[in-house]
């Protein structure tokens, strides 16, 4: 199968209006920069985005939120955006807040096969209602259910042409697990190299998880910064 594309527009050809996407990210580390472009250019409406955060007004998932493409958006932390803030107050845009934790958890359950987990995050507040509460050894838990997604787009510092992929910092927060829970995963890449050249000790995410991969371009990496100590 071939999995090396030429550029985020092809590799998005078949993501349609109604999607649930994965994009992957910390704050505006390691997001999938060049596949929210594309996204953004083909102008599909309606999706559901499940992303730590929302990025902000004029970069990352704040461009899809400012032409109106996201319909519902499951993120941990959505501050620094005032287009979301107007959304959800006018009721044009549905939020399922979830803590960073319990997010991280249910996204990796998705793609480790297990459906539903117990966590005492979020017992009695807002977040346990409507879910079933269980005591265990005399501790009060809520059953949170496991994240998939149509497509999982993620960003990744190296990558292979067999999909394996190596992930840089804190852009492994998300990165590596939303690679498993989407039913196809793209993956962009700052550097592409032959199966060989990635060290297998090192790999983060394997090939088998990857279905498509492309070399992405004119990264702007705003919150990364190179610091060079001259002392």
């Amino acid at each position: 199968m071939k999995k090396v594309f030429a550029n985020a527009e092809e590799a998005i050809f078949d993501i349609k209006d109604d999607s649930v996407l994965m994009l992957g990210g910390f704050g505006l580390c390691g997001i999938p920069e060049n596949a929210i472009s594309a996204l953004v250019k083909k102008g599909v409406k309606g999706l559901t985005c499940i992303s730590n955060n929302a990025g902000v007004d004029d970069f990352g998932i704040g461009l899809m939120l400012q032409t109106r493409q996201v319909k519902k958006m499951v993120s941990s932390y959505v501050g620094e955006n005032a287009e979301f803030e107007r959304q959800l107050l006018s009721g044009e845009l549905e939020v399922d807040l979830v803590p960073q934790g319990t997010l991280a958890e249910r996204i990796r359950a998705g793609g480790a096969g297990i459906p539903a987990f117990f966590t005492a995050t979020g017992y009695g507040t807002e977040i346990a209602e409507g879910k079933e509460a269980r005591q265990i050894d005399g501790r009060w838990y809520i059953l949170e259910s496991a994240l998939h997604a149509d497509f999982a787009l993620v960003k990744a510092w190296k990558g292979d042409t067999l999909g394996n992929l190596i992930f840089k910092g804190t852009a492994r927060n998300f990165n590596p697990m939303m690679a498993t829970a989407g039913k196809i995963t793209i993956a962009e890449v700052d550097e592409l190299v032959e199966p060989g050249a990635l060290d297998p000790a090192y790999i983060h995410t394997p090939g088998i998880f990857v279905q498509r991969i492309f070399k992405g371009t004119n990264y702007e990496k705003r919150i990364e910064q190179r610091t060079v100590n001259n002392a």
